[in-house]
């Protein structure tokens, strides 16, 4: 059997059901997010949104991620970055990373992102991929003291 076909495609608002399913799978087998939004199609979609992508495996939306305004001038944020738990060991991650990364290079931003620091898998990912850890600190999203985030910055 062939290998199945993975790739990214700008996200198109008709697969944001399909991107919410996949949320709430994701949530109940990795407790990401750590908060169930009560809007999970608003949540995909921050402010100031720079970019939305899904990875899609034979054919069918599998990953999400999405680059949005960072905190710092000249930075944007990855974020909302994940893969259905099904799709998994496909590199799915590290091609939403790549062209999440690529388009904030072309923008003339440097990415950064945090990660709850509980998520190894992702804390692996975006090591692997060469980004740099700078802080670790009390997600400033959450009111539980106990939720920490690190904070990475994209390779040079």
């Amino acid at each position: 059997m062939a290998p199945m076909t993975a790739h990214v495609r700008p996200r198109h608002e008709s697969d944001l059901d399909s991107c919410v399913r996949i949320l709430a799978d994701v949530h109940a087998v990795d407790g990401y997010p750590v908060h169930w939004p009560a809007d999970p199609a608003g949540w995909l979609t921050p402010d100031g949104l720079l970019g939305a992508w899904v990875a899609e495996v034979g054919g069918e939306v599998a990953g999400h991620a999405v680059l949005s305004p960072g905190e710092e001038a000249g930075t944007c944020e990855v974020n909302r970055l994940y893969v259905s738990p099904a799709a998994r060991g496909h590199r799915l991650g590290e091609l939403l990373m790549d062209q999440a990364t690529r388009t904030a290079r072309e923008s003339g931003l440097r990415p950064v992102l945090n990660v709850v620091t509980a998520n190894t898998a992702a804390v692996a990912l975006y090591e692997r991929l060469g980004w740099t850890r700078t802080a670790t600190q009390h997600a400033p999203w959450s009111q539980d003291p106990a939720v920490m985030v690190h904070l990475y910055r994209s390779p040079a």
